[in-house]
Order: structure tokens, then sequence, then C-alpha cells
């Protein structure tokens, strides 16, 4: 480790619970086997030759093709792993902005030691990059809501959660730190990513296969549910089972103020909105989605409100009205749109449950979290996965040797790698 580069990343501060996450992954990788069955076999042959020849020092230099955030932990705890005689330096502090083509990290080793890593490596630094890059863009865009991780479904496993949850937390944290009124990330559906986000076990609501269990009948599958959860823990229902968002919300607040009285024991109650792309939520078409989106931003007009939500430079900017169809379907269109939020909160407050909060969920990247913020849709926390990246091509980190011996040496059109 370069400690003489004031940029080299040292996290001696980090969290505990986040530091214990990140030895459980590399011990994931361990367990997949040796370092010579898990990396490209050129690469252990190329070793083979230098083993066979004559040792060289490498510089390899690290970037990615597109803007990032910093999330080069995973990597560095990988190299003292397996190459712990690397001296490594960074360019960037953990959480900090990444412009494309700008290096991440320098390695200096010996080519023999360093061959077979390299694509072990690799794996390890542009997926966690680009969750933060995309967990900073939402957590930016409406900081007053709180964030729950919610992807472990669409990953293919343990150690891919780990690496999505690093870079969801490190995203999180720098969003914080540009921002103290940001809200981010705080906590997971899962035990096993939790203590990333600071917290011991997973959270989260319910899903529809409780409801389903009873027949569609969420009070009830809130009477099994909050008995069993940590006091601390809020009692939220999932409502659009039945396609009675509004319905079912009123029914569940009665039971939880009323009935119970569970408020007045502490306990803090609310709706999951998780509408299926497929219709509109209860009350709601999209004229009447124009109206009550128009209401609560005191905008008359549906391209209107489009142009206040884009900016009336983007706006213009987009003739084919590509971003602004897409706009529309996030204000007005069928799901969980930014009107069945705004309907729900009117709705609530009608019926005297001001005290009741609004979590949201179903495909809300930093795309749709854009839209939320710039209308403040009044959402009390958003669950979502959707800061894992669209395409598995924009986590692709590349390295490059680009000295041997200190000479410097780099395949053409990657000079730039020498500045």
């Amino acid at each position: 480790m370069d400690q003489k580069n004031p940029n080299s990343h040292m996290l001696d501060d980090m969290d505990p619970g986040r530091d214990a996450a990140l030895d459980r992954l590399i011990a994931l990788i361990e367990s997949a086997g040796s370092l010579e069955g898990i990396t490209d076999k050129y690469f252990t042959n190329t070793r083979r030759i230098v083993d066979a020849n004559h040792a060289v020092t490498a510089s390899y230099a690290v970037f990615m093709r597109r803007r990032v955030i910093a999330a080069l932990e995973p990597a560095r705890r990988l190299l003292e792993r397996y190459v712990p005689e690397a001296e490594i330096s960074t360019y960037y502090p953990e959480g900090a902005l990444v412009p494309s083509e700008k290096k991440l990290m320098k390695i200096d080793v010996p080519f023999a030691r360093m061959s077979e890593a390299e694509t072990v490596l690799l794996q390890k630094i542009g997926f966690p990059c680009v969750c933060a890059n995309n967990a900073y863009e939402m957590c930016r865009a409406v900081p007053y809501a709180a964030f729950i991780d919610m992807h472990a479904r669409h990953a293919s496993g343990a150690e891919m959660n780990l690496l999505a949850a690093y870079g969801a937390a490190v995203g999180s944290d720098a969003a914080r730190a540009k921002d103290p009124s940001v809200r981010g990330f705080t906590g997971s559906s899962q035990d096993l990513t939790a203590p990333l986000y600071g917290q011991k076990s997973g959270t989260g609501t319910m899903p529809h296969a409780l409801v389903g269990y009873t027949d569609g009948d969420v009070v009830q599958a809130l009477k099994y549910l909050a008995p069993i959860l940590p006091e601390t823990a809020p009692v939220i229902g999932l409502v659009d089972y039945r396609g009675l968002e509004i319905t079912d919300a009123l029914a569940a607040a009665r039971w939880f103020y009323e009935e119970e009285k569970l408020d007045q024991k502490g306990k803090t109650f609310g709706v999951r909105l998780d509408t299926h792309g497929a219709r509109f939520a209860e009350g709601l078409g999209y004229e009447r989605s124009i109206d009550v989106v128009g209401e609560w931003m005191d905008v008359d007009g549906e391209y209107n409100i489009v142009e206040a939500v884009l900016g009336t430079r983007a706006f213009q900017l987009d003739p084919a009205n590509v971003i602004v169809d897409r706009v529309r379907k996030l204000l007005f269109g069928t799901g969980v749109s930014i009107a069945s939020i705004i309907n729900m909160r009117l709705e609530l407050d009608k019926a005297g449950y001001k005290g009741a909060q609004i979590v949201a969920s179903s495909g809300f990247d930093a795309q749709k979290c854009q839209v939320v913020g710039a209308v403040r849709a009044p959402v009390d926390a958003i669950g979502t996965g959707s800061f894992l990246p669209a395409t598995m091509s924009e986590t692709y980190a590349t390295a490059d040797i680009i000295a041997y011996d200190g000479v410097n040496r780099v395949k053409v059109g990657r000079e730039f790698l020498f500045d």
C-alpha cells in the first residue's frame, strides 16, 4: 500500500459492521476455489511464461469508460488477500465522483503475481462503482425520503448482493456529504447487507404472497405481521393486492389508529404502493392523474406540468418527445405514478391519518427519482433495487499495464493513461 500518496485509500475508521461485511465478501470469493481456477486461462499461461523467464515489475492502470463514484474497497481488499506485495495508489477517495477514462488506481506489482489476479480484480471494481453512482443520483434527487435497499431478488447471489449494497452505501454516504439534508439509504431487505447501512438486521414491509395468504385481506396480514416485528419497526401494509389502494389503505389505518391504537404504543404506521404497471391505482385515470399533479404543483395543463418538471431548456431540447413521453408516464401513467403517491397522501390526510407514512416501490431508478424530487411528491421512503446497473456492459472496468520495470509502454490508443 502506497501510504506516501495522500490520495491513497485508507479506511481506518470504517464502521465495524461494514468492515465485517466486506470480510465476508472476500471469504465468498475464496470459497469459489483457487485463483487459477477462477481467472481467465490466458492469464495463467502468462504467469507460467513469466515465471519461466525473467521477473519484471508491472504498473497497472485501472479505469472505466463512464462516470462513476469510487467504491474501491472490495478491490483493495481482494488485492491484499491475493497479491499482498502490490503497491496500490488510488487517485480518488472513496465516494468521490470519477470522470470517464480517468485512472481509478495504479498498481505496481511483480507481473507474475498480478497476472492471474487481474480478471478477479476487475470483477470487483465496475459493479460497485456504478451502483454507487446510481444510488448517489437517486439520494440527491429525493433528499427528504429514506431509501431501502430491495435489490436482493434481482441479484445472482450473496457475492453480488454485497458488491451492490456496498456501492449503494458508498453512493448514499457521498450524497449525504454533498448535502447534509439527504436521508439516503437507511436499511436493506437482507440481514446479509444490512450492516453496510449501519443496521444489524434486514427490514421491509410485507410481500404480496402474505396478503394472498389472507385472501387479499391486508388488515389480517397486518395482524399477523405486527406482533413479530421488532419493537421500533414501522407497521407497513402493502395495499395494491386487490387493486383497491385507497380502500385498503384506509381500512389498515383504521385498524392501526382506531382499533388497536398502536400509535399510542409508540408504533409508526404506513402503506406501501407497488401498483402493477398495467393499471391505474384506485380512483385514478390519465386525466384525473393530470388534475391531481397539477393541483399539487399549482400548474395547469399536462405539458406545462412536464415543462415545470424538466425545466424549459431540457423541455425544448426534446423535440421528438422521447424524454417528455417518459416523464408523462411517470407523472400520470399506470403503476406507481407520481399522481398515485400524491393521491394517496391526499386521501389519508382527508381521513385524518396525517401521520401515516407512504412507502413507494416499483422502478424507482435515477430518472424516476428525479421526477419524484422535482414534484416534491409526498413519499416518506422508497424501496428500490434500481440502483443496479441497467446493462452489465456499463460495469466493465479495464486494466492496462502502462510500464514494465518503470519504462512506459502501453498498447496504442491507451496513451492517455500516462497522464
